[in-house]
């Protein structure tokens, strides 16, 4: 299966200082690989009009629901996420992570993920800014993104 995030409303390469966050310069997103802080796919600027990332994922069946894996997927079952990465880009290239975003497969609908598995395609929408103008960080769920599953 295709799990597909597109990512709208990105906060800015520049975010100050206020309280409770530190600020930061020359902000990049991407997604984190499985149990590799430091590996990202897909880095796109903090000012990019849009962000889209792909990943495979496997469906199997567990009991009653859906269990999802693959090599961006983390967490265990039941429990499962993908990480949205935020960090600074220094001028040698190296990226630092100061906050991520997880987005929790606990929040796709059932009906969502059933049809997504028979559709072999996965979408999340989101917004990356939150009501602060910050980088969007913590557990994400619904409505902060919504999942879809269109057919090819």
């Amino acid at each position: 299966m295709l799990i597909r995030i597109e990512a709208s409303n990105l906060p800015g390469r520049e975010c100050g200082q206020t309280p409770g966050f530190p600020g930061y310069s020359n902000i990049y997103v991407g997604v984190q690989w499985r149990d590799r802080r430091d590996e990202l796919l897909g880095l796109h600027p903090g000012d990019a009009s849009s962000a889209v990332w792909e990943l495979n994922a496997t469906a199997t069946r567990r009991e009653t629901e859906w269990d999802l894996r693959g090599p961006f997927v983390q967490g265990r079952p039941g429990g499962r996420f993908v990480y949205l990465s935020w960090g600074t880009v220094d001028d040698a290239g190296v990226f630092a992570m100061f906050r991520r975003a997880k987005l929790a497969f606990d929040g796709i609908p059932a009906a969502v993920l059933d049809a997504a598995v028979d559709n072999d395609l996965l979408v999340a929408r989101l917004g990356l800014t939150d009501s602060r103008g910050h980088p969007l960080c913590a557990a994400v769920r619904p409505p902060l993104v919504e999942w879809s599953a269109p057919t090819v």
